[in-house]
């Protein structure tokens, strides 16, 4: 048998109304009347209906959260140590501002964005004129970014690592190893990590060497190659990948890491302490990133402010790859 507020209101000698405030938090009812519908409630075992609960506050409960980078291109985000570790924090916070969290799919069209149903959205790596902001600003929906958005609006929240001095201490590390002619290896995404990481690297470099990854070949190593073959004695990648694509790139051409080549890549992936060499990583910190991103957005959701942090750390984890060249 289903339990319904009139119910709860018999037990607890109220009305329905003063049921409905009690369990939202809303209306005057005094504390000891919440405390004694909430009582009832429980010893029923009621259970708010979530569609009418939806009907009357116009909040669904819950929080998206999308890697929107290629656009319309579906690919697998959680296979991606980043947003893996970047989700599960999200999903974590999220419910501890008592909201679920929806892991929406990558490649969703503009047609897609108008069907979700969230109270506010985490956009990860947002790219130049993303579709997925128009429509969700059209819909006056608040939106979180993961990553400085392009072009961002007074209602935006965002936050963001200092990619500059990210970039600077990669760059430092590797000239205290005695690299002359680093490379970077990045990517033609538009997204704001990627322009930040190529534009930190263009003005620390006096003559740059880059190298670009693509869909068919997305740990970069024909990329890398090119580089090591163009002279470059150390490379960071921007990527999760690069580094297993530059240490393969490397074998390829009989160079040895460390003692021929420097590798950096940034990356979640604790996989690379055991690569051969281990490689040395550049940590965004995505659990900190994310942490950050949903309570921004929940706080954007129930007041109606933004907010903006761009001074997120990072941390570079030194293995053998980048161990002194000989």
């Amino acid at each position: 048998m289903t339990v319904t507020i009139a119910d709860v209101a018999r037990a607890a000698g109220v009305s329905t109304a003063t049921v409905s405030n009690a369990l939202n938090a809303t209306g005057r009812a005094s504390e000891a009347t919440r405390t004694r519908v909430r009582e009832a409630a429980a010893r029923l075992g009621y259970r708010p209906n979530p569609a009418g609960r939806a009907l009357r506050t116009g909040r669904a409960g819950a929080i998206g959260l999308a890697v929107t980078t290629y656009g319309a291109v579906a690919w697998d985000v959680a296979s991606v140590s980043y947003y893996a570790q970047a989700i599960a924090a999200a999903t974590s916070v999220a419910h501890q501002h008592g909201y679920a969290l929806v892991l929406l799919p990558a490649g969703l069209d503009a047609d897609g964005w108008w069907d979700v149903q969230v109270d506010g959205v985490v956009l990860m790596d947002s790219p130049e004129d993303d579709p997925a902001v128009a429509v969700l600003r059209e819909r006056r929906i608040p939106v979180a970014f993961d990553g400085r958005p392009d072009q961002p609006h007074a209602r935006d929240s965002w936050v963001d690592n200092d990619h500059e001095q990210a970039i600077a201490m990669v760059l430092d590390h590797l000239a205290a190893q005695g690299a002359t002619r680093v490379a970077l290896l990045a990517g033609d995404s538009s997204d704001a990590y990627t322009r930040a990481c190529v534009a930190a690297y263009t003005a620390r470099v006096a003559q740059p060497r880059i190298g670009c990854i693509s869909h068919d070949d997305p740990e970069g190593r024909r990329a890398a190659r090119a580089l090591l073959e163009g002279g470059a004695d150390a490379v960071h990648g921007i990527f999760d990948g690069c580094g297993r694509g530059v240490l393969a790139a490397a074998r390829e051409l009989g160079l040895r890491v460390p003692d021929d080549v420097l590798v950096v890549t940034a990356s979640e992936d604790p996989a690379y302490a055991w690569t051969a060499p281990p490689v040395t990583t550049l940590s965004l910190l995505p659990v900190e990133a994310a942490t950050r991103a949903v309570t921004a957005l929940v706080g954007a959701i129930e007041t109606g402010e933004g907010a903006a942090e761009a001074d997120l750390p990072v941390r570079l984890d030194v293995r053998a790859s980048t161990q002194p060249l000989r």
